[in-house]
């Protein structure tokens, strides 16, 4: 031991003979070792030399009984001894896999069985329960706060001591001894500690402790089950006695069996020769038959794997073991505990259970606490079923919502088994209790229907009617046994599955048959898919049907005279407000709605919800403007019945859920449509009938020697309604189940086993019987057998010709492998395709594929899936337009921008399709933005790689347009060219006007509340970034540091913030983000723009028209050109600091104050004098001027510029 622990130790004091002498330095010694505790490495060490020097044998045991009346030191050794009682899994956290610390996680758990021994004595637990029946009697206003933290460490210390596993090399003993354990428990109910904790579970006042009382009591009862408790001090009755001779007959009957064996194995006389024989028809490894060398008796077990190595077993396929054997306690013990559980039940479960169900709901336990709920709710419910049954016993468990929260606690585990595959077996204990409490319920309700109150009956049937009628209550028991694994699951979940589906199965055939008809839920799944754009038939999209349905909605809203009947008007909704779908998206959706009401005719339909549709959707004139003239709305419907919009297609209904349906896969394309269909029981056994849900029935039957019989009734009765009642015996014609019944009836102790004999027989019988008919039958027993399967057997195989496919000849299979290996390494899209004219012989895509597989040429026939065009798909998941984004954004400043995104998309599509698409989402502007660009020179081109300057001001803006006039002269020169790019530029100026004066606004308010220095800070670290990512390829999110406080104020203003998101600079994204960042998808000219848009001017006479003569003749450099300009906006900015109040005549955003268009360009000369800084505009009259020209030499250059003309007067 440590010498540290050891002078702590010594300090605490010494036990002479029965008495224990403390030291002075007593309690500071106990909070010592505490801390020891505190302190201890993974090895658990300190934990380790104190279970080895009997720390609590010795010293804190004696300290709590001889010096109790020491408060301080009483509960520094409560809380020692809490601490070092803790389970060693706990300590660890798992079970070590490291041999090192295996060990000492074994040398832990003996320390804590060693603690055990020396607790199970009535003078301990008789301390225990004076101090806490002490605490107890105290009033909730005079109980202190330590008060409480000693009853939680009081119960706390039980628990842990109940919880130390027993060691079963020590205790070796048999039923009815009494072993640690039991010594324990008889402690505490000599000392009186289980009335307090009945106590506790009953008091009004105590409910805080629910959760400490369930594990104490779980961990009470076990080694207990409720069949032992409930017969304990009862005589045997007679059906045990019948049940046990039953048990000694068989073993009788198997005993005198093989004797008879070994007596027919011995020869009639003794030979030192055995003998040698030649087995005939059973060849050795050559052509020879086998040479037998053993006694002719033990031939029967001959097979030719004797003296082979047995094959091991790898772990993962190996059956999980079984937990150890329920042992009988003493019958003191027992008779204990019963009274225990009848006291229980009368005064506490009820009130118990509800508040640990609710404190789980709440999430207000631990992890895992839902399994003393689970364990309690099955024990105590299948004791009071055996101690003459009481309904209002247990009325808080017996109720849907505790069917429920077990139902959704075993779907939970079954999928944390799937998905944690480290702790499968503690998954697949939890599970198995689950199972338990729901086995548990269904049991009760059983027995509430034998009840002789009426009440109690009705009671039962209502609860029945809720779980037939719930699709998740009747298809559990299939998933399960579905879903069931022997490697994870052991069988003693297996045999609970398979009576507790038997049981269910049971209920519902009575239940069903005491009614003429049962209405049952019903689920449908429903796939939205993208099966491509709807086609209308020909008549409705041919032109003469679309002009003749035009001529009749024409003539028929010009004989309305455009007015609409009240009632119609009101009932027009355009759009789902219930709809998980964006506002936005169902914009497309109105107006194909809109198409479908002019396509069958209904005029007013059409014309309401175009109208209706306009006032939802008032920007960008989509649906036309609010003071819209009667023909335009014609001629606006005219187009919309032209239009070719992009539909989607109805959802296809899918089948219901079956056993064998293939699971979906993705679950965000899935919605459940419920509806009710009336039930059969037959149909629901048919679903039974599958080879998934029948192996675990015979594997279970492999045990029938040590089953149940109640377990071998369960098996031959699902087995009966599947031959018998469905006529699938077919179903178990397969070997392995024939080699078990050949067991089954050759047993010696066979007529314990009537049931499953019977059935035996009966198979072999019908199998035999289907052999003389079918000779291919005894080929089908090495297969198991779907539905299909077991038709074809039964009913007769397909005739020759009839739904064979065509053979293929020799000169066939050699023309399409040569012309395979040709192509195989062209480039064409689908081979398939190209191969399908150049074969002679007339075949379908399927029989190509089909006999490509079967001749080995490829793999399988997804490798041959046909692609679907891209012109076929048309609706866009969230998913892929997130993926259309991403894409662009990162192949947007590639010189082929549209035709790296065809090469990236997932889902192909056409040109056409991604160009509209990109349109839609706001991506482009326009369609000339996707064009290839041509390869230009370093000084030809902007400094920032991508997007040109007018895109990033069109984005900046949210579409913002140009100058008038520049626009006016730019639309004259692309009419000449393009009709159809003025009409797409019209459209985006109109749909754009309300959001341009939206920033130009937000620009306005800062200007005019002083906030010019934050606004130069902006566009100096604007301009600042853009000169850093010049010269560093990869860029970086650059984070606004507002270092004075002028500017840490304007980061709290919200007509500064308004701005920044107007300019894309992003706000902080989580909680350790706390400055705005510039993106670093912004490229160089992107950030140049938006510095240069911050720029002010002077108002300028003329009317801000084009400086032509603005422009340098001598073609300077851009970047010279752009550092100017750098300088000149930031000398310009500082002049706003000296802005005085506008009068009334001078705001507004049309006074002498205003911003001027994007589109204009303007040339600022500075003085060299920074004191004196002067704005002069240059005007088309200023060609003489000696001063430096500096206009942007690129095209269209644009900024805003402030106009100010009283800094003039200044």
């Amino acid at each position: 031991m440590n010498c540290e622990l050891l002078a702590t130790c010594s300090a605490l004091g010494y036990l002479e003979e029965d008495t224990y002498h403390k030291e002075a330095d007593c309690l500071e010694s106990v909070k010592d070792l505490i801390r020891f505790l505190r302190h201890e490495d993974d090895t658990r060490d300190v934990r380790q030399q104190l279970g080895a020097g009997q720390i609590v044998q010795n010293d804190l045991l004696p300290i709590i009984i001889q010096h109790g009346q020491d408060k301080a030191l009483f509960d520094a050794c409560i809380r020692l001894m809490v601490n070092l009682t803790q389970p060693a899994m706990l300590c660890f956290g798992k079970v070590p896999d490291d041999p090192v610390f295996r060990h000492h996680f074994l040398q832990i758990t003996s320390h804590l069985q060693a603690y055990k021994e020396v607790f199970a004595g009535e003078a301990v637990f008789g301390i225990l329960s004076e101090t806490l029946y002490t605490l107890l009697q105290l009033d909730w206003e005079q109980r202190q706060e330590e008060d409480n933290l000693l009853i939680e460490r009081i119960l706390l210390l039980v628990r842990n001591v109940l919880h130390v596993p027993a060691d079963p090399c020590e205790e070796k003993k048999v039923d009815d001894d009494a072993s640690i354990h039991d010594r324990l428990l008889w402690a505490i109910h000599m000392s009186g500690f289980d009335d307090l904790i009945k106590f506790l579970a009953s008091a009004q006042s105590e409910q805080q402790w629910s959760m400490h009382v369930l594990e104490i009591i779980s961990l009470m009862f076990r080694d207990q089950t409720p069949e032992t408790l409930v017969s304990a001090g009862h005589a045997r009755s007679a059906e045990e006695k019948h049940r046990d001779c039953q048990d000694l007959v068989a073993l009788r009957q198997k005993e005198h069996a093989a004797k008879r064996s070994r007596t027919l194995q011995r020869g009639t006389r003794h030979s030192h020769f055995g003998g040698s024989y030649v087995v005939e028809g059973l060849k050795s490894i050559g052509e020879r038959d086998v040479i037998y060398h053993r006694n002719v008796h033990n031939f029967k077990s001959y097979t030719h794997d004797t003296g082979k190595a047995v094959r091991r077993v790898p772990k993962r396929n190996r059956q999980v073991r079984e937990c150890k054997d329920k042992r009988r306690s003493a019958l003191n013990v027992r008779l204990f505990l019963r009274e225990f559980c009848v006291d229980f039940l009368e005064n506490c479960y009820n009130r118990l259970m509800y508040l640990v169900k609710e404190s789980l709901i709440r999430e207000q336990t631990q992890q895992h606490d839902e399994t003393y709920y689970l364990w309690a709710l099955s024990f105590f419910m299948s004791f009071n079923r055996g101690n003459g049954f009481r309904a209002d016993l247990v009325s808080e468990t017996m109720t849907i919502r505790t069917f429920h929260y077990i139902e959704r606690n075993i779907t939970n585990y079954y999928e944390m088994l799937l998905t944690d595959r480290k702790e499968a077996t503690s998954w697949s204990r939890r599970m198995h209790l689950a199972l338990k409490a729901y086995q548990e319920l269904l049991l009760t309700v059983n027995q509430m229907d034998c009840s002789q109150d009426e009440s109690i009956r009705q009671s039962s049937s209502v609860i029945k009617c809720n779980i037939f009628y719930l699709m998740e209550y009747r298809d559990i028991f299939l998933t399960l046994l579905r879903k069931y694994d022997e490697t994870r699951q052991p069988q003693s979940y297996l045999k609970d599955l398979v009576e507790s589906t038997h049981l269910f199965l049971r209920m519902l055939e009575r239940f069903c048959k005491g009614r003429k008809s049962l209405m049952v839920q019903k689920k449908k799944v429903r796939r939205r898919r993208s099966h491509g754009k709807k086609k209308p038939s020909a008549a409705e999209t041919s032109p003469e049907a679309l002009a003749e349905t035009w001529k009749i909605v024409e003539e028929e809203l010009k004989a309305s005279g455009f007015q609409l009947s009240e009632s119609l008007t009101e009932s027009t909704v355009p759009f789902d407000a219930t709809s998980e779908t964006p506002l936005e998206e169902q914009r497309t959706e109105a107006m194909v709605r809109v198409q479908d009401a002019l396509l069958v005719r209904l005029a007013p339909e059409a014309l309401g919800l175009l109208r209706a549709a306009r006032e939802v959707w008032p920007e960008g004139d989509v649906f036309g403007s609010t003071d819209v003239e009667p023909e335009e709305e014609l001629e606006l419907l005219k187009q919309i019945l032209h239009a070719n919009l992009p539909r989607t297609s109805p959802p296809e209904p899918a089948a219901e859920d079956d056993d064998d349906a293939a699971e979906l896969e993705e679950e965000e394309l899935e919605s459940v449509q419920i509806s009710e269909k009336e039930f059969n029981f037959l149909d629901f056994i048919k679903r039974f009938s599958n080879p998934s849900i029948v192996r675990p029935y015979l594997l279970l039957l492999k045990s029938y020697s040590k089953n149940t019989p109640h377990t071998n009734h369960c098996i031959a009765r699902m087995l009966h309604r599947l031959a018998v009642d469905l006529k699938m015996d077919a179903q178990i014609f397969q070997l392995s189940v024939f080699n078990l019944f050949n067991k089954i009836l050759s047993d010696p102790a066979a007529a314990a086993y009537k049931e499953l004999v019977t059935f035996a027989k009966f198979v072999v019988n019908r199998f035999f019987s289907l052999a003389a008919q079918n000779n291919k039958a005894y080929v089908e027993l090495l297969f198991w057998k779907n539905v299909g399967a077991v038709c074809e057997m039964t009913e007769g195989y397909s005739k020759d010709g009839e739904g064979t496919k065509p053979t293929w000849t020799e000169e066939e299979e050699e023309e399409l492998r040569n012309l395979y290996a040709e192509h195989r390494y062209s480039e064409v899209p689908d081979i398939v395709e190209t191969l399908l004219p150049l074969l002679n012989s007339t075949r379908t895509r399927r029989q190509v594929v089909t006999q490509l597989v079967h001749m080995g040429l490829v793999e399988n026939a997804k490798a041959l899936k046909k692609q679907k065009k891209g012109t076929q798909i048309v609706i866009w998941t969230e998913e892929q337009e997130d993926e259309l984004q991403m894409l662009y954004e990162e192949y947007k400043d590639s010189d082929d921008v549209l035709g790296d995104l065809l090469k990236k998309l997932t889902a192909k599509r056409s040109r056409a399709r991604v160009v509209d698409k990109l349109l839609s989402m706001g991506l482009v502007s326009e369609r000339r933005e996707l064009y290839k660009k041509r390869s230009r020179n370093a000084h030809g081109k902007s400094s920032g790689k991508g997007m040109t300057e007018e895109e990033f001001i069109d984005e900046l803006t949210q579409g913002l347009p140009d100058d008038p006039g520049d626009r006016d002269d730019e639309n004259k020169e692309e009419d000449e060219s393009e009709e159809s790019e003025e009409e797409e530029e019209q459209k985006r100026e109109t749909q754009n006007a309300k959001r341009r004066s939206q920033i130009v606004s937000c620009l306005f308010v800062c200007f005019m509340t002083g906030m010019s220095g934050p606004l130069l800070w902006l566009q100096n670290s604007l301009y600042k970034t853009a000169k850093d990512r010049k010269t560093d390829e990869l860029a970086q999110d650059v984070p606004l540091l507002p270092l004075s406080d002028e500017n840490d104020d304007a980061m709290e203003n919200k007509s500064f913030l308004g701005l920044l998101r107007k300019l894309r600079i992003r706000p902080p994204k989580n909680n350790q983000e706390c400055f705005w960042r510039i993106p670093a998808q912004i490229s160089v000219s992107q950030l140049q723009s938006a510095a240069a848009a911050l720029s002010p001017r002077e108002e300028d006479p003329n009317g801000g028209r084009e400086q032509d003569s603005s422009r340098s003749p001598t073609g300077e450099s851009q970047e010279e050109e752009e550092v100017s300009g750098e300088q000149r906006a930031l000398r310009a900015l500082l002049i706003t600091r000296k802005r005085k109040h506008h009068n009334s005549e001078h705001t507004g955003m049309h006074g002498s104050f205003r911003f001027c268009n994007l589109s204009q360009m303007t040339a600022v000369n500075y003085s060299s004098d920074d004191s004196a800084m002067v704005i002069d505009m240059e005007t088309n009259d200023d060609t003489d001027s000696d001063r430096e020209d500096i206009s942007a030499p690129v095209k269209r250059r644009r900024k805003f510029a402030l106009i100010d003309e009283e800094d003039d007067e200044d």
